[in-house]
């Protein structure tokens, strides 16, 4: 971007911002998202980055007013320059889209083959009845422009396979873990190890789920699934437990919360250990793996 450019989309930022209080009463600066759609044609740019030169000049997309009270304008700016690489756009992939698009993530990676079909209305956020036949990964840029434009998702309707895993995940800050079977994990997670990137794992079978973050270095998807070799031949704990609805939109949740805690540095990572959530019983149980020279959580901050 010129500096031409760049000077006259802050002073236009300027001009359209507005003075608007909070609901505790606080004034902030906002851009309204009207005024960034009719900046990002002005100028030819992306309202992501509209909403990155916003936050950099202090003034809050007022989308995200209400994030205000537990995410500053800098974290805020700092998710909006972050990349998360979401494979699977599913039960789980696609609430993790929806909602990282919700919190203000700049860019997602989103990886998935499969089109949608009947199975899938139960559980699957992206999932519609007009969307049956299409591929996930395409659903998942057009709902995402439809809750938040100023988020950028670049698609790859492909299987994820070792040979060409590490080039879509390059560049990503976290990748999220949103497979449905074991040997596909592990190679996620060998390719996120090589590129040095965090891994946010979460699973799920019937109404019990689990959510581990896995650091380079980490042992990770092993502890709970074993090799590469005694994976292979693993039933699907989703095929013989099924799926329902409710069970996703929690783990998902617990999965963008990882994400988050990642990108700002803060709060108590789910890292050594896994934590097992059984809704029908309304517990929450932690897994602890016996790990040398690492602690057995992370907190950052």
């Amino acid at each position: 971007m010129s500096t031409h450019t760049t000077s006259g989309m802050h002073e236009a930022i300027r001009k359209k911002s507005e003075h608007a209080t909070d609901a505790a009463g606080r004034g902030v600066d906002i851009l309204k998202d009207l005024h960034a759609l009719m900046i990002a044609e002005d100028f030819r740019k992306d309202v992501h980055d509209v909403y990155k030169a916003a936050l950099t000049m202090g003034i809050y997309p007022y989308r995200y007013l209400r994030n205000l009270d537990v995410i500053s304008p800098e974290e805020q700016l700092t998710l909006a320059k972050s990349q998360v690489a979401v494979i699977g756009a599913g039960g789980l992939g696609g609430n993790v889209i929806l909602v990282l698009a919700r919190m203000g993530i700049g860019r997602m990676i989103v990886v998935d083959l499969d089109v949608f079909e009947e199975t899938n209305l139960n559980r699957q956020a992206l999932c519609t009845i007009k969307s049956m036949g299409t591929l996930k990964s395409s659903e998942a840029v057009s709902a995402v422009a439809a809750v938040n434009p100023g988020v950028k998702v670049i698609p790859y309707e492909i299987k994820l396979i070792s040979s060409n895993v590490e080039q879509m995940l390059a560049g990503s800050d976290v990748i999220v873990d949103a497979l449905d079977n074991v040997p596909d994990r592990l190679v996620l997670q060998d390719a996120a190890q090589k590129l040095g990137i965090p891994l946010v794992h979460g699973a799920l079978a019937g109404f019990e789920g689990w959510v581990m973050t896995i650091f380079p270095g980490d042992t990770g998807l092993k502890n709970i699934y074993g090799a590469q070799e005694e994976s292979n031949n693993t039933e699907s704990p989703q095929a013989l437990l099924g799926a329902p609805g409710v069970t996703p939109s929690l783990i998902a949740a617990m999965q963008v919360m990882e994400v988050i805690k990642i990108l700002l540095k803060r709060g108590n990572i789910i890292r050594n250990r896994m934590l097992h959530i059984d809704l029908e019983r309304g517990s929450f149980n932690e897994f602890f793996f016996d790990v040398i020279d690492s602690p057995k959580s992370t907190t950052i901050g």
